[in-house]
């Protein structure tokens, strides 16, 4: 898993059918450190997390198995709202 916020949504009015009804947030990947890395990415959101949330997410195949038995077709998923960060 990896730590992310959520900065933005997609709209889209054409999309794959097996995406029919999903919500599609922007992440923005987070360091350890909670710094910002990498290029943002659009990832299906399999809990209703919302703007300016910290959440964790999955890549890969993994990232469909939340929404078994229905087969989306997603590379990346939200998968848990970060309540509080603790640091040693």
């Amino acid at each position: 898993m990896y730590i992310g916020k959520v900065i933005g949504r997609v709209v889209a009015t054409v999309k794959d059918p097996g995406l029919a009804s999903q919500r599609l947030l922007i992440v923005q990947p987070l360091t350890a450190s909670l710094a910002p890395t990498g290029k943002q990415i659009v990832c299906t959101d399999a809990i209703g997390a919302g703007a300016g949330e910290l959440v964790y997410w999955t890549r890969g195949k993994e990232s469909s198995f939340p929404f078994l038995p229905v087969e989306v077709p997603t590379d990346t998923t939200i998968v848990g709202i970060i309540d509080r960060v603790n640091r040693c």
